[in-house]
């Protein structure tokens, strides 16, 4: 049975907005009018079963935080005994905006109709990942979607937490150099010419700091933008470049030779895919389908590749440890935890370990580099902005000896 929302007048002409189940737009017009409402806009949130597939939404609903803390709400309703259905119902009257109200209302409809909780998440995937339909559905095959969510929402937590913790390692010497690279720009092209034309009529050699600073300034006046404009073209055409899977396997595997920045992003990825399958096979996912969804994760089209062999290798019989060890751009880590899961008969366990390793090695990695950066970025713009001031000061200070 679809959803609808409505926006209807009550008895007393205040507007009321909510959701209504109904088979059909009419009677759901027909049951707002016997709670006494005048029904003036009534739209339907979801109506997969007429072929044309759910209502698109314009933006996503939940970002990563608000699906995180959505999974964990409905895991701690369902894992309390409480029926799915109702848990719904009452995330839907709890939800912080309308958007999410409503989607929740389509998911419980669905749910009311008879479909599975993951074929109702199916109808939204921009909202929900196929990980995290195939996580849902083992939970209900096993009967245990309360625990499965739970640990969704532990997954959800650790891929943010280690995504913050990057980006926050990152956001310092990125800020630094560009803040650095405006005031050297801004010195250089407009500082320095005003120097020069102060110095233009008194027909004596400038020092060679100053004359080699008046060139670099003429070359970025004369040939700044076109250099802009380069770099523009060059970023587009590689950005065009990639789209094309070959391309982005060669480019791929070429950034993961990169001494300090391909450790971080060979680390970050095996984090992301170890996670992933412990989630899906201490869920229950058959180990096949679990390989192929943990490769279709990564970032990285090389390790990605890598992935799709070993998923081929185990499918042919081999453990999934060898099938690893094989792949050389997967860390020897990751590999000897499946070996121990596989002897042990607890390979989530163990995979989820290696991928808490993986990830705190990251972490590590990240903040050392970030560490050095900033000191050096910060000595490096002081070191550069020294010379432009040298280049300026050189000549009064000429000056003034030639006054003497």
């Amino acid at each position: 049975m679809p959803a609808y929302s409505f926006e209807a007048l009550d008895a007393g002409g205040a507007t009321r907005k909510g959701v209504v189940e109904a088979d059909s737009a009419k009677s759901a017009r027909s049951q707002l009018r016997g709670q006494q409402l005048v029904p003036l806009q009534v739209q339907v949130l979801g109506d997969s079963r007429a072929g044309a597939g759910p209502r698109r939404w314009t933006r996503r609903v939940f970002n990563s935080t608000q699906l995180t803390v959505w999974t964990r709400q409905l895991a701690g309703l369902v894992g309390s005994g409480l029926q799915l259905e109702r848990a719904l119902t009452a995330l839907a009257e709890e939800a912080p905006s309308e958007p999410e109200r409503n989607l929740v209302a389509a998911l419980r409809a669905e749910v009311n109709a008879g479909s599975t909780f993951a074929a109702a998440l199916a109808h939204f995937p921009r909202e929900f990942s196929d990980i995290y339909i195939a996580v849902v559905s083992a939970g209900e095959q096993s009967g245990h979607l309360g625990m499965v969510l739970e640990r969704l929402a532990d997954d959800l937590e650790n891929r943010q937490a280690l995504k913050s913790k990057l980006t926050g390692a990152a956001l310092y010497p990125a800020i630094v150099t560009v803040v650095a690279l405006a005031i050297v720009v801004f010195l250089v092209t407009y500082v320095v010419p005003q120097v020069a034309n102060v110095f233009a009529g008194t027909k004596r050699s400038l020092p060679f700091l100053t004359t080699a600073m008046l060139a670099l300034s003429a070359f970025f006046r004369s040939w700044g933008w076109m250099m802009l404009g380069t770099l523009l073209v060059v970023g587009l055409v590689l950005r065009g470049a990639l789209r094309n899977e070959a391309f982005r396997e060669k480019f791929d595997a070429s950034w993961l030779g990169i001494p300090v920045l391909g450790r971080l992003s060979r680390g970050y990825n095996s984090a992301q895919f170890g996670n992933t399958l412990a989630m899906l096979t201490g869920a229950g996912v058959p180990i096949l389908k679990a390989l192929q969804a943990a490769a279709e994760t990564l970032n990285n089209r090389a390790m990605r590749a890598d992935a799709m062999d070993a998923l081929v290798l185990v499918r042919e019989g081999a453990p999934l440890a060898s099938a690893l060890a094989q792949k050389k751009r997967f860390p020897g880590l990751l590999s000897m935890f499946a070996r121990l899961g596989e002897q042990t008969g607890q390979l989530p366990v163990m995979l989820q370990r290696a991928a808490n390793q993986l990830g705190s090695e990251v972490q590590r990695r990240a903040i050392q580099l970030a560490t050095v950066l900033e000191p050096l970025l910060i000595v490096t713009m002081g070191m550069v902005v020294m010379l432009i001031v040298l280049a300026v000061l050189l000549p009064i200070i000429q000056l003034n000896q030639w006054v003497r």
